[in-house]
């Protein structure tokens, strides 16, 4: 039965050919990565620095001004307040908001949280309230840091063993480039950088690498089929037949996580975001990271190595 395809099975691309402007737009990435980084740092969430966070839900629309007049006062730091939306919060339009704060030096976190429910009064209920000590915040932005550089280094040593060390450095690079962009995407749009934020990363290693193998393992067995091709070549033949398979996923995993990103609320907000940038910054590596930095390092199997001379047939 004939069908209509929208995407061919098979692309015919010259990927090897163009990877000079991917590189310029990966540098590109990377630099407003390394900027955002040095010059804004991470917004870091009260999981990483401390403090309370309240989710309170009125009978009535609720005027952030007035929220944060009554809130803002001596005792409190860094005071935030912004709607929430979904689930009983929809009516009326504007009922819920999530208050964040830091309490002054000598102040505690429980003290902190009290002074804000007396100052909002019995009109307000508080559906969530979470207090986390600055000793508990320092050390879980430690370990959430640690957590994605071993599994990074992990995930490479796997893909050296699995097929080459040229390979393992290929995939330490592109997995940790994406990474790296990913953090660099909270760093630029000042997102919350939590909890949820350090899942988002492991996530993304863990999709980028996948991609990656998928990549190398047809790379691998087109190298046993046609042992004399020129390695630039070879990519470019490997890389087109995974094509519309590696398109095909990321596009139905993004739609898996857009309802997250507008339905979601701000819990999950920049969680999905992250995520979205993430499927397109991995899937792009997969292709212009890893596999082209075979192309400059020692030959892999004893492939011939012609880059310039590869073009797709």
């Amino acid at each position: 039965m004939a069908y209509l395809r929208f995407i061919p099975d098979v692309t015919n691309v010259d990927f090897v050919k163009w990877r000079y402007l991917a590189f310029a737009i990966d540098g590109l990435l990377l630099l407003v990565a390394i900027v955002s980084m040095w010059t804004n740092g991470f917004n870091l969430g009260i999981d990483f620095r401390g403090g309370v966070l309240l989710e309170t839900k009125a009978a009535h629309t609720i005027e952030i001004s007035q929220v944060r007049a009554k809130v803002g006062s001596r005792g409190l730091n860094d005071v935030q307040v912004q709607y929430v939306a979904g689930g009983a919060c929809d009516t009326p339009v504007r009922s819920c908001v999530l208050i964040r704060a830091r309490p002054e030096a000598g102040q505690s976190e429980d003290a902190a949280a009290a002074s804000i429910k007396h100052k909002l009064g019995s009109e307000y209920i508080f559906r969530n309230t979470q207090v986390i000590g600055p000793k508990v915040s320092g050390e879980l932005f430690r370990d959430g840091i640690l957590a994605t550089v071993l599994a990074v280094a992990m995930i490479s040593i796997y893909v050296a063993v699995r097929f080459e060390w040229q390979y393992g450095i290929g995939a330490l690079i592109a997995t940790g480039h994406d990474v790296f962009v990913t953090a660099g995407l909270y760093a630029f749009t000042q997102l919350d950088f939590s909890i949820n934020s350090v899942a988002a990363l492991l996530l993304l290693a863990g999709y980028s690498i996948n991609d990656t193998v998928v990549v190398f393992d047809r790379l691998r067995e087109n190298r046993r089929k046609f042992k004399r091709m020129p390695l630039g070549e070879l990519i470019n033949l490997s890389t087109n037949q995974i094509a519309t398979r590696t398109t095909l996923v990321s596009v139905a995993t993004a739609l898996t996580i857009i309802p997250l990103l507008f339905f979601g609320g701000p819990a999950l907000f920049d969680f999905s975001a992250a995520i979205l940038f993430g499927i397109l910054v991995g899937t792009f590596s997969s292709t212009y990271v890893a596999s082209m930095l075979l192309l400059y390092l020692p030959s892999v199997g004893g492939q011939i190595r012609e880059p310039e001379t590869a073009t797709a047939s």
